[in-house]
């Protein structure tokens, strides 16, 4: 039975000016995520993946194209609408972590559903359930300046696991860690991927990482081939 697509971009383009120039940073990109998949999109820096991450993401307007959320159009919607979406529907694991530095793991984990004003008690209550799948049930009062690099980047991607999004977009998740602990990190990451049945678009430069993917997309020149 085919699963639903969750996540798509249409003939997304995206361009900036610089230096009085137009530089075309995606050009005609198509992507359809199903539910459940995980992607892999590599390509040299500069080639566009983060750009597009941050246009699937709702975090960047393209120029033209539509990107589609379990099948509606978002690119015409307020910034607050699209803000809520993102909360809802979408998770984010970036290079470096962005825990706040002043909360506890466990309410860093809460907090996209503490932002979203569910009930507290709840809020913490699931996020103490993520950090226990992600083996860190230890950590939890623990604050991010007290864990490795290893050990933020899984209080990461718990955080963007609690609201049980549809998708996780994440660029360059093990960029920053050292070459055993991205391992351990790919591992979970397929790991999650398969137990929660989350989709994930996974934006790197590691191809042993892109290889557990399901599909491989290779980006050059703001183009998907």
């Amino acid at each position: 039975m085919t699963k639903p697509v969750v996540l798509e971009a249409q003939a997304l383009v995206k361009s900036y000016q610089e230096g009085g120039q137009t530089l075309q940073v995606l050009n005609q990109v198509n992507l359809a995520v199903s539910q459940g998949e995980m992607v892999a999109i590599v390509g040299a820096s500069g080639s566009g993946k983060s750009t597009l991450l941050h246009t699937l993401g709702l975090l960047d307007l393209p120029n033209a194209g539509e990107v589609l959320l379990n099948g509606a159009a978002t690119t015409h919607l307020s910034e607050t609408r699209r803000s809520q979406l993102r909360n809802r529907h979408l998770g984010f694991v970036y290079q470096f972590h962005h825990l706040l530095p002043e909360f506890t793991v466990v309410e860093n984990v809460a907090m996209p559903l503490i932002v979203r004003r569910s009930n507290r008690a709840h809020a913490l209550q699931r996020a103490n359930a993520l950090l226990a799948q992600v083996g860190l049930a230890q950590r939890a009062q623990h604050f991010p300046s007290q864990l490795s690099g290893g050990e933020r980047q899984r209080v990461a991607l718990a955080r963007a696991l609690v609201s049980e999004p549809d998708c996780v977009l994440a660029d360059e998740p093990t960029g920053n860690l050292d070459t055993e602990t991205a391992m351990a990190m790919f591992d979970l990451l397929v790991e999650m991927n398969q137990r929660l049945a989350t989709a994930f678009v996974i934006v790197t430069h590691d191809m042993a990482l892109a290889a557990l993917a399901d599909r491989q997309l290779r980006m050059q020149g703001g183009t998907i081939d």
